[in-house]
């Protein structure tokens, strides 16, 4: 299953910026696994003394990001599952902002929080290792609007992306 097989129909607008950042090439499966390699390796790039540093007083600190990115997986994940088991229940949307100060995450070391990445990141592997590729192209409701399982799995990735980009951009 390659990101080109999507279909407009399968997600909100909204998402389109994140799946921008993936080739259309790129495969669901080894997307995950590539992408975790790809963000550990960016995330120990960082120097230490970085990990609470923030480029504006409201912005997150490069660690509450990949505490968020670690979040944000496991809604998206939980989304996939509910989907591609035919779940048609309307799925909420949720504040990315409340969960931040209660996940504690500046007092987490980056060390840990890579670990709970990880630890997330083969939940989500072997949880899509599990679905076929028909139920993957389930499409319910999420946050208001329709999404198939593999669009939200997709999201998860290309959300990655976007984020490390951010950080480059903003914080190093």
């Amino acid at each position: 299953m390659i990101k080109s097989e999507l279909t407009s129909e399968e997600f909100d607008i909204y998402y389109k910026r994140y799946l921008d950042k993936l080739d259309t090439n790129t495969s669901l499966r080894n997307g995950f696994k590539e992408g975790q390699k790809n963000l550990v390796t960016f995330f120990k790039s960082i120097p230490k003394e970085k990990g609470t540093y923030r480029y504006q007083t409201d912005k997150w600190s490069i660690r509450e990001i990949l505490q968020h990115l670690i979040d944000t997986e496991r809604i998206f994940m939980y989304r996939c599952f509910r989907i591609a088991r035919k779940d048609t229940t309307p799925l909420a949307g949720f504040d990315q902002n409340i969960y931040i100060t209660p996940s504690g995450a500046n007092e987490k070391s980056l060390d840990d929080l890579l670990n709970e990445f990880i630890i997330n990141r083969n939940n989500s592997i072997a949880l899509l290792n599990s679905l076929t590729d028909t139920n993957l192209q389930f499409i319910g409701n999420s946050n208001g609007g329709e999404m198939s399982a593999r669009a939200a799995a997709f999201t998860i990735i290309g959300h990655d992306i976007w984020h490390m980009d951010v950080i480059k951009e903003r914080y190093l």
